[in-house]
């Protein structure tokens, strides 16, 4: 079973030159001997998924013309491709390593002016699937308010099929200052939980897929705050360390823990809160059938 990790330090930056022995990995509380390990800078397979509702459609241009960052900091051996979603998802462009044709195809992309509902959940499921063939790291970039107007069991779906999946996800959510005044005026009316499309349960969801997945969720608030993102993003899918472990066979889901072990033989956990080493990795997996 393939684990990613990335390692920053205090400052935000990735930390370069770990080998295999500074790694452990703990399955349910139990050290796991690492099989195998990939180091720094091995090729990434990234899917951009672009939300296309109407909402998103009035500062597209924002967020579009900020990607251009993303494709700049991957490097020429990295393949991406890009989809869109609106109630449903939509193949845009195949695996590629040509940049220049996902920023034209980025250009081209056509929103939904109507009203209609989003299966944002439904929708990177089937995404997902689409990701089954490909082999090495793969990562999804989700530029995505969250929001999503399906019932709750099509959530609890996609948690059960990342838990069982290797890919890795990355978000920037969409909606700056209209996520901040929608969750205030949420909060003042305190009908959260009446309100399906609700931004606050969209910032929960969008949270819990990065955790579950070992990705990130960036929150921009302006225009400004889409380059310096994008391009986080890009070095993170270019410097993810890869770990693999034999899982368990009971059918279960297992909870892991990812530590580096620091100079002096000290370890920093992924969940620790102190200073010093954050390390990103998926929080467990569905263990296979015995």
């Amino acid at each position: 079973m393939k684990v990613d990790v990335s390692v920053l330090d205090k400052r935000g930056e990735f930390v370069g030159g770990l080998e295999q022995k500074n790694f452990r990995v703990l399955d349910g509380g139990i050290d796991k001997p690492i099989l195998f390990f990939a180091p720094v800078e091995a090729p990434a397979q990234a899917l951009v998924v672009v939300e296309t509702s109407p909402a998103v459609y009035l500062i597209h241009n924002q967020h579009l013309q900020a990607a251009f960052a993303l494709l700049d900091g991957l490097a020429p051996d990295d393949q991406v491709a890009l989809a869109s979603y609106d109630q449903a998802p939509h193949a845009i462009l195949a695996f590629t390593s040509d940049k220049g044709a996902l920023a034209s195809a980025l250009g081209k992309i056509q929103y939904t002016l109507g009203v209609g509902g989003l299966n944002f959940f439904d929708s990177i499921s089937t995404v997902v699937d689409w990701m089954a063939p490909v082999t090495g790291k793969r990562a999804l970039v989700l530029l995505t308010t969250g929001l999503d107007s399906s019932p709750p069991e099509r959530w609890d779906a996609l948690v059960r099929k990342l838990r069982a999946q290797d890919v890795v996800i990355f978000v920037v959510a969409l909606g700056g200052s209209l996520r901040q005044s929608a969750k205030k005026k949420s909060e003042a009316a305190a009908r959260t939980d009446e309100n399906p499309l609700s931004f606050e349960k969209a910032d929960a969801a969008l949270r819990s897929l990065a955790t579950i997945t070992g990705g990130r969720v960036f929150f921009p608030q302006s225009a400004k705050d889409f380059v310096p993102m994008y391009r986080e993003i890009a070095a993170e899918l270019r410097n993810q360390y890869v770990l693999g472990i034999a899982p368990e066979h009971d059918g279960e889901f297992r909870a892991l823990a990812v530590q580096v072990i620091e100079a002096g033989g000290k370890s920093a956990a992924a969940e620790s809160k102190r200073p010093g080493l954050r390390i990103f990795a998926r929080e467990g997996y569905l263990a296979p059938q015995p």
